[in-house]
């Protein structure tokens, strides 16, 4: 990236690091994984960092074709951000680096709460196949976290996670994203949550909580 600063190293990890190595770049990339946002989206979901240091950074990631701009068609004519096909081919690397992360302590100053990306990260990192069940099965869950909403999907001993709506869940869940984070790796009971009023679930409960459990703490 021109005026960024380089290592010099001919081998392709260092060259790599050239591009993402730099402080929020790979945390902009696990932002946008799961679809274009906009920059005040961005900014809310990315704890810590300045708004001058975020735009420095998405332009940096754009110049290096990581990202891309482009603007909404009507009604909406927002700009947003989103991952170029080159940028989606760091999923594989940033979910290696969650499982490779998980077991280190947080830090003292570390935020409480996983941002809603983070969090849908946090579970496609930490998913565990034998936890699943039936590996033949097939299950869809509708997971709506403030003002995101995501689908998750567990067929044939795997997990798919995507942003948006559907209409075939076998449970759909409604609350918080820190309720949702003490729910699965906290191991908080789902039925506790649900009399507290802290989480509405329709459909099939005993599903989602088994759903709530393929996951390592």
């Amino acid at each position: 990236m021109a005026g960024s600063r380089s290592y010099g190293d001919l081998c392709g990890i260092a060259r790599a690091l050239d591009v993402v190595g730099e402080r929020w770049a790979l945390l902009v990339v696990r932002e946008l994984m799961f679809g274009p946002k906009r920059f005040v989206d961005l900014h809310r979901g990315l704890t810590g960092v300045s708004q001058n240091v975020l735009s420095q950074r998405l332009r940096e990631l754009e110049d290096a074709g990581v990202i891309s701009r482009r603007v909404l068609g009507p009604p909406a004519g927002t700009r947003v951000y989103e991952l170029t096909p080159r940028g989606r081919d760091l999923e594989p690397v940033l979910l290696a680096l969650g499982r490779w992360g998980s077991p280190i302590p947080p830090a003292g100053t570390s935020a409480t709460e996983l941002s809603t990306d983070a969090l849908a990260f946090a579970l496609k990192t930490t998913f565990t196949p034998a936890a699943a069940g039936d590996p033949s099965g097939r299950h869809r869950y509708q997971l709506h976290l403030g003002q995101d909403a995501f689908h998750a999907e567990v067929r044939d001993g795997r997990l798919r996670i995507e942003r948006g709506e559907i209409h075939d869940a076998v449970a759909t869940i409604t609350c918080d994203v820190g309720i949702l984070q003490g729910l699965v790796f906290a191991r908080r009971d789902l039925s506790d949550a649900m009399r507290a009023g802290e989480a509405v679930v329709l459909g099939d409960a005993a599903a989602l909580q088994r759903f709530l459990r393929c996951f390592e703490p």
